[in-house]
């Protein structure tokens, strides 16, 4: 599409090494970057979004698809960027594919983070009696990210999060050995401690969660 090819050509106009190598190093190498700031980034996104507006806000979903599976990280950060634009309120109910694919593909807590946190978490904000399903079938999986993404999902929820489901999501993951999911289980009670304290606390000293979900979960108490 055209939209990509032109971010393509204007990433590659800008494209640093010297910024490159410590992106690349933070993310422990798991991917390629050009080398971009965010803030040049997000600019060459926006002026791109403007000449290509009609194409896409027709395409957005493909185009962001099609961005994630390019190689250098800046694609992926403005495939997600693009769907934060475009999707709002505005989910159909199949685009749960998407956002699973997006999850599991180029998997990263940076990218997982934000699509569980607004993508996931707004969907099911939209189709509330899907989140039982869905979360069931992401809390199951075998992949690591989608379970991180069901502990993660309401942390935009504040005040309103269904804190029956979060301790569900950490009871049944406490005992995982895996880092990202111990730490997932110590940021989501965190965050919601700051509407709910005493029910955080509560629940903190009542199950046997691993030392580093629990220091997490108790660093604002």
């Amino acid at each position: 599409m055209k939209f990509c090819s032109d971010l393509e050509a204007d990433f590659r106009k800008v494209s640093n090494r010297e910024l490159a190598i410590p992106m690349e190093n933070y993310m422990k190498n798991n991917f390629t970057y050009f080398g971009i700031k965010t803030e040049n980034r997000r600019s060459i996104f926006k002026s791109n979004y403007e000449l290509n507006k009609l194409e896409v806000k027709s395409n957005f979903k493909a185009i962001a698809w099609e961005l994630f599976q390019m190689k250098e990280r800046e694609f992926h950060q403005t495939a997600i960027d693009l769907l934060l634009k475009e999707f709002k309120k505005n989910f159909v109910l199949e685009d749960i594919q998407l956002i699973e694919k997006m999850i599991i593909t180029n998997s990263w807590w940076d990218s997982v983070d934000t699509i569980a946190k607004y993508i996931l978490g707004g969907y099911l904000l939209q189709f509330p009696s899907e989140t039982l399903k869905v979360i069931e079938r992401f809390s199951n999986s075998e992949n690591m990210w989608l379970n991180r993404s069901a502990i993660l999902f309401q942390l935009s929820y504040k005040e309103k999060t269904n804190f029956e489901i979060l301790k569900s999501e950490c009871e049944k993951h406490k005992d995982s050995n895996e880092f990202f999911i111990q730490k997932a289980i110590g940021w989501a009670l965190r965050d919601y401690s700051r509407f709910n304290p005493n029910g955080v606390e509560a629940y903190v000293n009542s199950t046997n969660l691993k030392p580093l979900s629990r220091k997490e979960a108790l660093r604002l108490l």
